[in-house]
């Protein structure tokens, strides 16, 4: 455990660990914000400072991503899991169809939604093989007359991630990239559509960030309620509705940290930097722990393994959470460990597990 600051190894998978300097910052102005008097959570979401508020996150999120002036930039609720539902009800018609393509439990449920909606259909899956690995570019066929394709690109269950997208071309390319969204540099203008759920890299849990091509928005269907269009919330800037407006004061200082910690190339390299000092204790561990995804497949957010001897699972859990590790349980669906790396937890904690691993190791061989 950090001592310095008594804060525990936080490798929860979501809600997950947020930069400290962005906590201590909030929590100067939680009670005053700015000396307006208020908590950022007392005051109008139509009020100027709010507004002030709304337009930087949204505008610091353009810069770092470069979003082109095509794009709109959304901040909604509901979580990417309404986003599985919103899509096909915006963009799929009544017998038209959409590939998905399978690569773990979120896709899964994303491709149940679009069946109430349309004709969705599995483009590929590695499902056959305990989503172990992501399917090859080669693998995948699309129908020219596609509504979209949707992919997700980080499997927070499985620990596998896209490292190359499929290119769909005319298709437009929708993205769930809750778990691995600012965590790399990537060219917005190779997707139609990208949605993520603040709670791994941009915040706290309660905002959806959507970020949706313009001409997408002019084809989509207007028989669906007014809240579940996309155009009902680019008309309203996202003030449609009240919104969630602590969670969007926080991501927009979560994104202020990651302009002042370099920019998405900065935080991709040291991302790659702390997820090798886990992998490596995997690797190098002569089979007593076992990596569930495949080398090429392997994710940089989301590093699952288990102990081979399944005995000592338990107790590796056990200890390590004695010792100040925290969200290292796997999934409930596959069990395991799994050590979620996001931007804000630091190199110095992704060490500690490793020389932990290496430290059970030794006691148990």
């Amino acid at each position: 455990m950090d001592q310095s600051n008594q804060r525990t190894f936080n490798f929860n998978a979501g809600p997950s660990a947020l930069p400290l300097e962005v906590l201590e910052k909030a929590q100067k102005e939680l009670v005053n914000f700015r000396g307006t008097g208020m908590s950022i959570m007392e005051m109008s979401h139509r009020s100027a400072p709010f507004e002030d508020i709304h337009n930087g996150a949204i505008s610091r999120l353009r810069k770092l991503y470069s979003i082109p002036d095509n794009y709109e930039v959304l901040f909604l609720q509901g979580g990417a899991s309404l986003q599985f539902s919103m899509i096909p009800m915006n963009f799929l018609k009544i017998g038209q169809q959409a590939g998905y393509i399978m690569t773990g439990s979120w896709s899964e449920k994303a491709l149940e939604e679009a069946k109430l909606f349309g004709e969705p259909y599995e483009v590929a899956s590695t499902k056959s093989n305990s989503y172990r690995n992501i399917p090859t570019l080669e693998e995948l066929q699309f129908h020219l007359d596609d509504a979209y394709v949707h992919v997700t690109s980080n499997n927070t269950i499985y620990g596998t991630q896209w490292s190359v997208f499929p290119d769909t071309g005319e298709i437009p390319l929708i993205a769930d990239m809750s778990s691995d969204i600012m965590s790399k540099p990537i060219d917005i203008s190779k997707f139609g559509m990208i949605y993520a759920g603040a709670q791994k890299n941009l915040g706290p849990s309660g905002v959806t960030v959507v970020i949706v091509r313009k001409d997408l928005l002019v084809k989509a269907n207007e028989e669906i309620p007014t809240i579940l269009k996309y155009s009902t919330h680019v008309d309203g800037n996202s003030l449609y509705n009240t919104p969630p407006t602590f969670g969007i004061y926080m991501l927009g200082e979560v994104l202020n940290w990651v302009e002042e910690k370099g920019g998405l190339e900065v935080i991709a390299k040291n991302n790659e930097v702390k997820a090798k000092v886990i992998y490596d204790a995997i690797d190098n561990s002569n089979g007593f722990y076992t990596g569930h995804a495949t080398l090429e497949s392997r994710s940089l957010m989301n590093i699952t393994f288990r102990v081979a001897d399944e005995s000592l699972e338990k107790l590796f859990l056990s200890e390590a959470k004695e010792v100040g590790f925290v969200g290292l349980n796997g999934h409930r669906s596959v069990g395991g460990c799994r050590a979620s790396t996001y931007n804000a937890v630091p190199l110095e904690a992704c060490q500690a597990l490793s020389d932990f691993m290496v430290q059970f190791q030794n006691k148990h061989n």
